[in-house]
Parts: C-alpha cells; structure tokens; sequence
C-alpha cells in the first residue's frame, strides 16, 4: 500500500470512528463527580493551595453565621493524621426534609452544588460563599467526611465517603448546645503531592478573619503534636487592629498617623471599611477583602481606593505653594513654572502605605470559584465617593498628617523622575547592545524557548562550582550569588537597581523590575533558589523571596519560583547504592529498612551543597526525574516578608516571641 492509500485509510478510520458519536457518547456525572473529576476547577489546584482551600471553604460557611449574627465562637483543628476539625456555634445546618428534593436539607448542602441557604436574602444577607459549592466540594474530595449538627435539642450525624453518603442523618443524642461540626480527611488519590496542612499558612489565614469580624474567637489548634499547640484569636479593634499589625516590626522611624486612619459607610447595602497607616519604607502593602474573602488580585474595590487616593492627595498638593515648589518639573529641575510640574501618581502616593480594604456586598462578582477578584462595577464608584469625602475630611482636620504624607509623596515624585532620567541615560548608552550578561552566570545553550529553561540562583562560588559540573548545560543556567543579600523593605527601588547583589538576578532575568517588569521578556520559566538547609540558607531564601514579592509578584503568581530540595541525609550501606533522604523520618525509615545491617550504615549528614559534588547534586536535586522541588506561592512570600521583618527589626520583644514560639520546630545539629 502507498503512502497516500495508507493516510485515506487512515483518514476514513478517523471519519467512521467519528460516525459512531452519539448520545451514548455523552458522558454524564452526576452529584459530585464532576469535582472529582475535574476538582482543580473548583479549588484552584490539588496541591498544598487546594488542599488548604478545603479548610478556608469550610471555615467561610462558620464565618457566614457570624456575619449573619448567629455565631461568635469557631474552632479549628488539626487531627493526627491528617485530619481536620472545623466547629461553630452557629445555628446548626438545617437537618428537616427539603421539600422539593425529599431529602434532608445537611445531605442536600453536602452533595450538591449549587444548594445552599446562601441564595436566600432573607438567610444570610451577606456571604462569602455565594457560588454555593463550598462544603459540598470538601466532601466530594475528602476520603471520608463527618458532618455533627446540634439543633433543636438533637445532636445528629452523617458520615460520607468521597462525597457518598454511608449513613442516614441520624439522632445519636440530646443537647441544648447549637451548631455545626465538620470533620473529614482529604483524599489521597486527589491530593497526591500532600495532605499535610501547614499551620502557619492556616494560622494566617485565620488571624485575616479574627481582624475582619472583630466580633468572633478562632482557636485554632495543632493537636497533632505531642503538646498541643493553641492560638485564640480575637482582635476588638478589627482593622485598625490589623493595619497595626502589618506595620508591627517594621524598621520605620516613623508611623503617620500614630493611629491608623479610619474610614467607614454604607450605601446601596454595600459596606465599607478602610484602614490605613503610613510607614518610611518604599513599598505598599495593601490587604482587600469582599465578605471576608481575601481578593489577592484586587479588583473593582481596590481601583476606588486607588484613585480616590491619588485624586485627594494630587487636589492638596495643588493647594500647597510650599510642597508644590518641591515638586519636579518635566526635566527633572526644581524650578517654578505650574505648566511644567510633574503631578503625583499612584506609586508617590502608596510608597510606605500599610492598608486594609474590607467589602460587605451582597451580591458579590467574583472571577472564578477561587474568588481572587471582585469584578462588580458599581463597587468602584460607592469606594471612591466614600474615600474621596472622608479622606477630604481627615485632612482638613489634621493638617499635619497631611503635610507629612504630602512631603513623603512629592519625596517619591522626585526620586521617581531621577530615576527615570538615570534610566533613559541607560538605555542611550547601551541601546543596540541586547542582553547583558552577568559576570558569574553560566548561561545555558538554549536561548529561545523559556518554557524549558530554567536558572538555579545558588549560595556562594563552591555550590554554584558543583552545580555547573552536574548540570544540563542545554536548559540549566547557574548564578551563584555571594556576600550579605540587599533587604528590598528597607531601601528605595534606585538602590535596588544599582545593588551588586541583585543587578546580576535582575539582567538574568532580562525582565525588569517593579512597574518596568515585564514578563514577556522572562528567560526562564524556572527560577529555583537553591541554598543550604541551615540559616545562612534560610536568610538568603527569605531575602531572595522577600524581593520578588516585593519588585517581582508576576513570578511568584504565575508559578515561576521554586524552592530546591536538597536531601539532609545520605544513607548507604558498603558498596549498595546510597539513599537520600529529605528529612530525620525518611533517614530512620531508609536505616529501618535495613534491618540487622543498620547499625553497620555510614549516615551522612550534608551540611551544605559544596559537600556535594556535581554527579550528587544532579542526581538528588537537579535532576527532573528524580528531584523535590516546590513552587512558591503568594502566602509563601507573605510570610517570607513577615519572617525577616521580626528577625532583622529593631523591636526585641516580637523576636523573642517568635523564637519561644517556634523552638518546638528546631532541629539543632550539635
């Protein structure tokens, strides 16, 4: 058979197979199978940010009865084994039968989407949780769930397994208490990376909630260690509390207003509440939420308080002969002449703002089930007219806060043209010269395909020695970094450009920084510190990232940085080949699988990467087949910042806690 005759023979297979589509090709899932089949639709993804959503989803229905008025008091819990416990005191969940559906209204919201008292206006006026998939998406994901409510004098109970109810809602005993217990245990064959939960990422979260509904008390419990672990969270001055607190530790020599500014108001059922406080670092540290929900892209709220902002502090400005005088005009010279001056913009007016922009919207437009982003267009205008009055307000009873703020503005402003012109002076000397490439990075061949080119920012000249022998030198660059790593918090985004320390990850990248970044020039879609497991390791780590939340976030959001794995351990027994082991359990594991031999395993203890040679560092950490790696996310970096704010602060006190609080965690090699 020819070429030709054998592709129509192909061609008419093709055909006939498509002829045989019909209605018994339509498959149909039912319940909840679709979450299952499809769960990263409906949580984001199935590693640790999925597996934690599953704590948040269930945790936003208790916080729903709060701001309904019907609950004061959550608990949450972290079982051994991987088991997790979420209480209220709320209400209860309906457990009387549905009468449309003929089913108990607790196994209704467990296996259905879309169910849920949250579409009622007259159950819950505002809500978290209006996509109505919450509670059910837990079950549908959970190996086994439990679901206890007290109500009406009765304590009833339904187990389920992968979303299937095993039990009928049953009466097990009598109670005068009220409320709703949710206990499950996530599914291993769905989050197959991890279903261990990190309870600083849950800690977090759960403080967000005890600033936004001052109300309320979280406890929030680690039972799974051998002294439980407890943090009640309950915070009266709400946000204020909260801007406080962002602020806390911070190196700043001043903080204007001494209390944050607050601004509140009510129109079309939609509430606002803002809180914010100004600090002498460079960068902006904005938290926005709809209905508890933290909207970490922002959206149609954060745009309001955003103009508002800039038109308020541009309208004083130009009320202010003294400061307008300060202000640069277009080439950069401190000249009068009002046709010339340069206006204020959003990055002069947000440098060193700590805020806290918190929506109660009754019918909210979030952009996907995961809601990072309110899309509701009316939103802007109710936030801008409020901020736009109040602030006005403010300001012209305390002129002096508005005097500072003004004078750190037009102190951006001017910096910010200087800038500008340095770079302009840049670009006209090096205009035609492309990519330049640092003195210490050894590129890789491949230069046109980011997708599959990644850099590993390394610790010092002896790592980055081994990592360029064992790499593969097609799609793996190396840039080993050296010295003491710049703090970004602390300096102006000028000093950030010209450090010898970061200018070489900057031109590695090729992207440029803060509002010049642009991601389509990134040369690499894995950026991969890889430091020691010790503290110089830590710090370097926590700088690094502390710097691409800050200039870089696009990296971070769209899952470009990763953290490398390198074993702790080498286990080997004569001339066997050796085992590598990633912690002190999976060390005793790798000896107890040896048996009566362990006693006669050499155990070597890697202190830091230039132990390794390059063949070592491939095969365990560099490797695609074979090494750990994980991907950094936003809160990863949040708490990175928060880390080195406390460590490196002026404040003892806030270290001191920090250190007593987590030394249970230390693994001292003596």
């Amino acid at each position: 058979m020819s070429f030709i005759q054998n592709h129509k023979s192909l061609i008419y297979k093709e055909i006939k197979m498509a002829a045989n589509y019909s209605a018994g090709s339509i498959q149909v899932l039912k319940g909840l199978e679709a979450v299952r089949k499809r769960p990263g639709m409906y949580i984001g993804s199935t590693g640790p940010k999925g597996l934690h959503h599953l704590v948040y989803e269930t945790v936003d229905n208790c916080i729903d009865e709060a701001m309904a008025g019907f609950c004061d008091t959550i608990v949450v819990a972290l079982e051994k084994d991987d088991i997790v416990r979420v209480e209220d005191n709320g209400r209860g969940i309906p457990v009387d039968i549905h009468p449309t559906e003929k089913i108990s209204a607790l196994e209704l919201v467990l296996t259905r989407l879309h169910a849920g008292g949250k579409f009622d206006k007259n159950a819950y006026k505002v809500s978290g949780g209006l996509h109505g998939v919450g509670v059910s998406c837990v079950n549908a994901l959970s190996d086994w769930l439990e679901a206890t409510v007290c109500r009406d004098g009765h304590i009833y109970r339904q187990k389920y397994e992968r979303g299937i109810p095993v039990t009928k809602v049953e009466v097990i005993g009598d109670t005068q208490a009220h409320g709703t217990t949710i206990r499950w245990k996530a599914d291993k064959t769905i989050f197959t990376e991890t279903t261990t939960y990190d309870f600083d990422v849950l800690l977090q979260r759960l403080k967000e909630l005890a600033f936004l509904n001052s109300g309320i008390v979280i406890t929030f419990r680690d039972e799974r260690l051998e002294t439980p672990k407890e943090d009640v969270l309950k915070y009266e001055g709400g946000i204020v509390h909260y801007v406080k607190e962002i602020n806390a530790n911070k190196k700043s020599k001043f903080y204007y207003p001494e209390e944050p500014i607050y601004i509140t108001g009510e129109k079309d059922n939609v509430i606002t509440e803002l809180a914010f406080q100004y600090n002498d670092s460079y960068s902006e540290d904005i938290h926005t939420y709809v209905n508890d929900i933290n909207t970490r892209d922002g959206g149609t709220h954060l745009d309001g308080f955003r103009t508002a902002l800039l038109w308020v502090l541009n309208k004083a400005l130009d009320g202010n002969e003294k400061m307008k005088k300060k202000m640069p005009d277009r080439d950069g010279k401190f000249e009068p002449g009002e046709d010339k001056k340069e206006k204020l913009t959003g990055e002069d007016v947000r440098a060193g703002l700590a805020a806290v922009l918190s929506m109660k919207v009754p019918e909210p437009e979030f952009v996907g089930q995961t809601k990072d982003k309110l899309g509701n267009t009316e939103v802007r205008t109710i936030v801008d007219s409020l901020v736009k009055e109040k602030l006005t307000i403010f300001f012209e009873l305390n002129p002096t806060v508005l005097e500072k703020v003004l004078e750190k503005a037009v102190g951006e402003a001017a910096a910010r043209v200087a800038a500008r012109k340095a770079k302009e002076a840049t670009r006209k000397k090096t205009v035609g010269a492309g990519f330049q490439k640092p003195e210490k990075l050894s590129d890789c061949s491949i230069k046109d395909n980011p997708e599959i080119c990644e850099v590993y920012i390394v610790e010092g000249d002896s790592a980055g020695g081994s990592a360029k022998k064992g790499r593969d030198s097609k799609t793996q660059a190396i840039l080993p970094l050296w010295g003491k790593m710049l703090n970004v918090e602390k300096v102006s985004p000028e000093k950030v450009m010209g450090n010898d320390k970061l200018d070489p990850v900057i031109k590695t990248l090729g992207t440029g920084f803060g509002k010049d970044f642009n991601i389509e020039k990134l040369r690499y879609h894995k950026i991969i510190i890889m430091a020691d497991a010790d503290v110089d390791g830590s710090h370097i780590r926590t700088l690094l990232l502390t710097f691409f939340f800050r200039y870089m976030p696009q990296l971070i959001e769209h899952g470009y940085v990763y953290l490398a794995m390198p074993p702790l351990f080498k286990v080997q027994l004569g001339k066997k080949e050796p085992v590598y082991c990633y912690s002190d359990q999976e060390r005793d594991e790798a000896l107890e699988a040896l048996g009566d031999q362990r006693d006669k395993a050499d155990v070597q203890r890697y202190k830091g990467l230039g132990e390794m040679d390059g063949e070592q560092l491939w095969e365990t950490t560099m490797d695609p087949a074979h090494r750990k790696m994980r991907v950094v996310t936003i809160p990863d970096a949040e708490a990175a910042d928060k880390i080195f704010s406390v460590c490196m602060g002026e404040e003892v006190e806030p270290r001191r806690e920090f250190i007593e609080s987590n030394s249970s965690y230390a693994n001292l090699d003596i």
